[in-house]
């Protein structure tokens, strides 16, 4: 079992910002390597999308859902275990519960963090 350690959210105004990270304190650095980690959200009455995921530190591999792309930035520090989203631009319609994602890129497990709340006033 992966223990994913989501912090970062909270309210802001539209046209704000907040940066959400989420780390994995009991994981082997090595074996964080083999994990795609990223993001998803999931309003009231929707269903859980996916808004960025990445697998190499580098950030070539990104890739941003539509509706956020050009204001949200994906990271990951291997040597930390940890994985970043950088929010810009905030929309009342990016108001959701976001979760970090690790996906084992060799046995195609799951696991996630518990969830933080991103609330975005108008």
């Amino acid at each position: 079992q992966v223990h994913l350690v989501e912090s970062g959210g909270g309210l802001v105004q539209a046209g704000g910002s907040l940066r959400l990270s989420c780390v994995a304190p009991r994981m082997i650095t090595s074996v964080f390597w083999g994990y795609r980690t990223s993001w998803y959200r999931q309003a009231p009455g929707k269903a859980r999308e996916l808004v960025a995921g990445i697998t190499s530190t580098r950030g070539e591999d990104a890739n941003y859902a539509d509706s956020v792309k050009g204001r949200f930035t994906i990271s990951r520090d291997n040597s930390k275990k940890r994985v970043d989203l950088q929010m810009n631009s905030l929309k009342p319609e990016d108001t959701a519960v976001y979760y970090c994602n690790c996906h084992n890129l060799e046995n195609r497990s799951d696991y996630w963090g518990q969830g933080t709340q991103v609330t975005v006033s108008s």
